[in-house]
């Protein structure tokens, strides 16, 4: 199996993992137990299969995963079979899907984070301020950000797409938008620990989720693309 082939397994794995997990995670918060030992035992053993699930997905052995979120399914499901419990599996409504960055060259890189978000649920994309762009990387954007957001909505994998506060407002956007899941891409390292500490402070229940591995490889970024023209015209002048 070659490498493109081999991520796209991988990747596509974490997906189904990631889904189970919210399907279980959705069923334990409608649950509803008759006050029976047996029955308590059972929903204990589930609990303990979701967190095994959650364990073994940090630790990116997505098999073993999926494997113990069915075992807490099964367990679920054999309960209210014998009218010991109740509850809604969660798969009526898609999970929403907060992804931002600045988007000012598109390519194949943001494509494939796109796609993989709305595998995951209704996708929401927040593009940056052209002073978001200008704090963090010491020059204007070349797009402004009303293009960047118009061709970011004409994505189709996109069923959403704003603007982002000014200045950058974390905790304001996620309070805004009440996402399920952050998508972060793998060179997103500060806006992780920004996302991290913002769902901490604000105790929400938000799950991130991060792509291991770049497209393309280092050489595929806006900024790398911006810079090879930028070359590319200087030594044609």
């Amino acid at each position: 199996m070659n490498c493109p082939l081999r991520v796209e397994y991988v990747m596509n794995l974490r997906s189904r993992a990631e889904k189970y997990i919210g399907n279980i995670e959705g069923a334990l918060r409608s649950l509803h137990v008759k006050k029976e030992a047996d029955a308590e035992r059972v929903v204990k053993l589930a609990k303990s299969y979701a967190l095994d699930a959650a364990y073994y997905l940090e630790r990116e052995d997505y098999v073993t995963s999926i494997a113990c979120s069915s075992y807490a399914e099964g367990l679920l499901d054999a309960l209210r079979m014998m009218g010991l419990a109740s509850f809604e599996w969660s798969r009526r409504e898609p999970p929403t899907v907060l992804v931002g960055g600045v988007f000012e060259v598109i390519h194949v890189g943001h494509l494939y984070m796109l796609r993989k978000a709305r595998e995951l649920g209704r996708v929401v994309v927040v593009v940056a301020r052209d002073s978001t762009v200008e704090r963090l990387k010491g020059r204007k954007p070349i797009i402004p950000e009303d293009q960047r957001l118009e061709v970011v909505k004409s994505i189709k994998y996109v069923d959403k797409a704003c603007l982002g506060s000014d200045p950058m407002d974390v905790e304001g956007t996620l309070k805004r938008i009440k996402p399920n899941i952050v998508l972060l891409g793998p060179d997103q390292h500060g806006m992780e620990s920004l996302v991290r500490e913002s769902i901490k402070r604000l105790d929400l229940n938000i799950r991130i989720v991060k792509l291991k591995e770049r497209v393309g490889g280092e050489k595929l970024s806006s900024s790398s693309i911006i810079s090879r023209v930028s070359r590319l015209r200087f030594s044609q002048s």
